[in-house]
């Protein structure tokens, strides 16, 4: 069962981190190849109908665990190099030298990109957009950052993003902002429901260390809306079950 694990791992770190999403069969998130139809379409997508620690969830605060959870160790220190759409998402890279450190690992930041509305969700309640920073530390393991947004005033990082956003599929678009901006999507109180899940996406890789911070930051309705439009479509896949998961607060 272990080998099986790292090589699902292997190929979930290939295909989040890699440009363009990997060469993996199609899918989308409607119709044939919706969300619900994963599973069935390639044998190295069988954990998304099979997985049992499956992403997102729904965080019911009233059953997650209190417990004093460590502060995230956060070291962004490197900028932005490029954002692309790659058909699901438009994904912002980063130059390497930015990581955080939990459980005494070191996780680099490789990207991070956003989905509309959000995937997970807080008490039943949906975010209109998410933020995921995926960090893989040196054997390929991954661990994800969740912000959620919700509205209000403009999001002056955001608006940078959203400025230079390519509109259309395969298209890549040169973006510089700074370590800081990076950090200020974050929210300025960093406490965060914590649990075992995986990828949102195809393969569906479970392993992946998931942190959701518990304090929501601003977007306008505009700046949502100019995603949306350019991603044709929701791009959430709906929660998944629990099951015997435990969710640390």
């Amino acid at each position: 069962m272990k080998k099986i694990t790292s090589l699902f791992l292997s190929v979930a770190t290939a295909s989040v981190l890699m440009a363009g999403g990997g060469h993996g069969a199609h899918w989308g998130y409607s119709g044939d190849t919706g969300p619900e139809n994963w599973g069935n379409l390639a044998d190295e997508y069988i954990m998304c109908k099979l997985g049992k620690n499956q992403s997102p969830i729904d965080i019911k605060t009233s059953n997650a665990f209190d417990t004093d959870l460590p502060a995230i160790g956060i070291d962004y220190k490197s900028a932005s190099k490029e954002e692309l759409n790659n058909g699901h998402t438009v994904q912002v890279n980063i130059v390497p030298g930015s990581s955080i450190t939990v459980d005494g690992i070191k996780f680099e930041l490789k990207q991070f990109h956003f989905h509309t509305p959000s995937e997970n969700t807080i008490d039943g309640k949906y975010f209109p957009l998410e933020a995921h920073f995926v960090h893989a530390d040196e054997n390929g393991n991954l661990a994800v950052i969740g912000v959620m947004f919700e509205y209000g005033a403009k999001n002056p990082v955001i608006e940078k993003i959203w400025e230079e956003m390519p509109e259309h599929a395969k298209e890549v678009e040169k973006l510089t902002i700074s370590a800081e901006d990076v950090k200020n999507i974050l929210p300025a109180n960093r406490d965060y429901y914590r649990f075992n899940g995986s990828l949102t996406t195809p393969p569906c890789s479970e392993g992946v260390r998931w942190f959701v911070m518990k304090e929501p930051v601003t977007i306008s309705k505009e700046q949502v809306k100019k995603f949306a439009e350019v991603m044709h479509h929701p791009n959430n896949r709906p929660v998944q079950p629990v099951n015997a998961r435990i969710i640390l607060k």
